[in-house]
């Protein structure tokens, strides 16, 4: 990454907080703030949610005013300097600042007048950003027919559209997909190599890595800032890495365990934190030989900031919900005679000229957790409306829990759940009468109703907030009680789209041992994510793009049989300085920012780390300063080396 010894020193910060503290009411959302950014840094500001990160940036950017403390941006004081500070700066907030009736193209017109650039001027950037966002297919669209992930990329492209001397990012990648956010990460070197101060928030704790320092925040309070290498030096304790495709029950079985601190999940992984490594691997490789239970690998590893941000913030969380009571709709598919909860053959969708989903089929046992992944737009939400009853389909044929997705949409509704991407939620009714509600429409009343509220209320843990108005709830918060409501009229099968879309790492785990719970009492799982470490958890993953499915099966399966190239992993001290040149190489295929280090994808891994030698030692590294292996793909790896295997294949043709 690009390092602060390289910027001038003596230079003025762009963004200095001084004390900045701001209250709702009895609720300090920002407690004494302290912070600086320096031209051409990127600073990460993380936490959970609720924790006061975007709070943070309302008043940086003069949205909001402090109670108390001050701010400058570009020298210019936030109170009494507010227009003069807008003329530096470019804000992106959560919510989408877009115009719903204007085109793609009209809406960056518009952000680009705002800004006052010429019409001759913009071109170029306009050019530059559509290539990076892979928006200009849809330079034509209204803005209100985008999905929720392709609005993201616009709002990022009318943020980006001047360069600005300050840019507040506030999570701008939520709901994008693995190869935006890899295109978006280049746009934001090149405008710290033009200087631009970046204070960015995320719930991607693998972009936290890329930032040059990173300010770990927590009920409104700064509890720790420095380097991502600094931050990690926080870790009390030994880290070991268990891969196992029985990775969710060695957790269970670890949890509680004399030589355990603490067990987290991470996709096929299980990140034990331990005070002595030695002595703990045998101890775990004798439990997990007792129990049966096979395993890849057990290795001391080297801490990520997402172990460090579980690890400090875990005892802060709540305890961990009740399990849903037993269910009574889950075996009551009477409809389908066989063992499938979901089967669809040929299904497609077009809408005018524009086919959203394309001759597709596939299908979901009962009980299973089965993953959706796709690009934004590829048609991912367009399919699960389709099967919900919400959309009919223009051709194709298909059953949801036995009921034909063509002529019983109603009975469809009747046995499933849905949680969109934006929670159907009514932010000015209370927790309890957001639940009764959705039991109204979907017929419960009197005594059973008061019965599956009280469920539905211990299963999230929102006993203490049944009272609480939805509007102030965290994103966390809301993302639970979105399910309870979901899932209240006991549903066999469950629609999830992009469920855990910008919630913060311990909510997503939280959430996820909601959907284990459920599916091991048989009810059926159908999930979209973004988040690739999620897609590790499913039974079966699908991968759709450009409407058309390219690839299914289990995570490891796509990982050994629909992945032909080998993945190299780099490690040193200045990766982003390394990429332009390892893309050069005729043995490698791409290289790209993986956390803290670069992942390498080629044909034949020999050639391609002969190659990476002559390369490091033409720059003056050492061996020493640098670690390489080839590794077992991620699947984020999987998602993108399969798509650009299409587009080769398409631009071939």
């Amino acid at each position: 990454m690009h390092k602060a010894s390289t910027r001038a020193k003596g230079t003025n910060p762009a963004i200095a907080a001084e004390g900045l503290t701001k209250k709702f009411g009895s609720l300090t959302a920002v407690d004494n703030l302290r912070l600086t950014v320096l031209p051409g840094e990127i600073f990460g500001l993380v936490g959970p949610d609720g924790a006061g990160k975007s709070t943070s940036l309302r008043m940086l950017a003069t949205i909001m005013d402090a109670d108390s403390g001050t701010a400058r941006i570009a020298g210019c004081d936030t109170a009494s300097e507010a227009a003069a500070v807008k003329d530096h700066l470019a804000y992106m907030s959560q919510k989408f600042g877009l115009y719903q009736d204007l085109t793609v193209g009209e809406n960056i017109n518009f952000y680009a007048d705002l800004y006052g650039m010429s019409r001759k001027g913009r071109q170029g950037r306009v050019e530059e950003l559509l290539d990076f966002s892979h928006m200009r297919p849809f330079i034509r669209r209204r803005a209100g027919d985008l999905s929720g992930g392709m609005k993201q990329k616009l709002q990022l492209i009318c943020a980006l559209i001047h360069t600005p001397e300050v840019l507040l990012l506030d999570e701008p990648t939520n709901g994008v997909d693995p190869v935006s956010r890899r295109d978006f990460w280049r746009i934001l070197d090149k405008l710290r190599q033009e200087q631009v101060a970046v204070l960015i928030t995320t719930a991607y704790l693998d972009e936290a890595e890329r930032c040059d320092r990173v300010g770990l925040i927590d009920q409104g309070k700064l509890m720790a800032t420095g380097t991502p290498a600094e931050i990690k030096k926080l870790m009390d304790g030994r880290l070991l890495a268990i891969r196992s495709s029985q990775a969710r029950k060695i957790v269970g079985l670890l949890r509680g365990e004399p030589c355990s601190k603490s067990v987290t999940l991470f996709g096929d992984t299980v990140h034990l934190v331990c005070r002595d490594s030695a002595k703990t691997t045998e101890q775990v490789s004798a439990l997990l030989k007792r129990e049966k239970i096979g395993y890849d690998q057990i290795r001391e590893t080297e801490p990520s900031l997402e172990d460090i941000f579980v690890s400090l913030l875990d005892k802060n969380t709540q305890p961990a919900p009740a399990p849903p009571a037993p269910l009574h709709l889950a075996s009551a598919m009477t409809a389908s005679t066989d063992d499938l909860a979901v089967e669809v053959e040929h299904l497609t969708r077009r809408f005018g000229p524009f086919t959203a989903v394309d001759d597709i089929g596939f299908q979901v046992k009962k009980g299973e957790i089965f993953g959706f992944l796709g690009p934004n737009g590829a048609g991912k939400s367009t399919t699960i409306r389709m099967l919900c009853g919400l959309l009919q389909p223009s051709s194709g044929t298909g059953t949801v829990a036995g009921f034909d997705i063509q002529r019983e949409t109603e009975q469809i509704k009747l046995h499933i759940g849905y949680m969109s991407q934006k929670f159907s939620l009514y932010e000015d009714l209370t927790v309890k009468e957001n639940i009764r509600f959705y039991g109204g429409i979907y017929g419960l009343a009197g005594k059973h109703l008061d019965i599956r509220l009280n469920w539905a209320l211990a299963m999230a843990g929102l006993e203490e907030h049944r009272a609480s108005l939805t509007a102030i709830l965290s994103g966390g918060w809301k993302q639970r009680l979105a399910l309870a409501c979901a899932i209240l009229h006991e549903p066999p099968i469950i629609f999830l789209d992009e469920p855990t879309s910008g919630v913060d790492p311990l909510s997503r785990r939280q959430f996820w041992d909601l959907i284990y719970s459920m599916a091991d009492q048989g009810i059926t799982i159908f999930v979209t994510t973004h988040y690739m470490e999620e897609a590790e958890y499913c039974d079966r993953i699908a991968l759709i793009y450009d409407g058309r499915m390219i690839a299914s099966g289990s995570p490891m399966e796509l990982k050994t049989r629909f992945m032909h190239d080998k993945i190299i992993d780099l490690r040193c001290a200045d990766p982003q300085a390394l990429v332009t040149p390892l893309k050069a190489l005729p043995e490698i295929r791409d290289a790209a920012l993986f956390g803290s280090g670069l992942h390498i994808v080629t044909p034949d891994d020999a050639a391609a780390t002969a190659a990476i030698n002559r390369l490091l030692e033409s720059r003056g590294l050492s061996p020493a300063s640098v670690t390489m292996e080839t590794i077992l793909p991620s699947m984020e790896d999987v998602f993108i080396s399969l798509i650009e295997e299409v587009d080769r294949e398409a631009a071939g043709s």
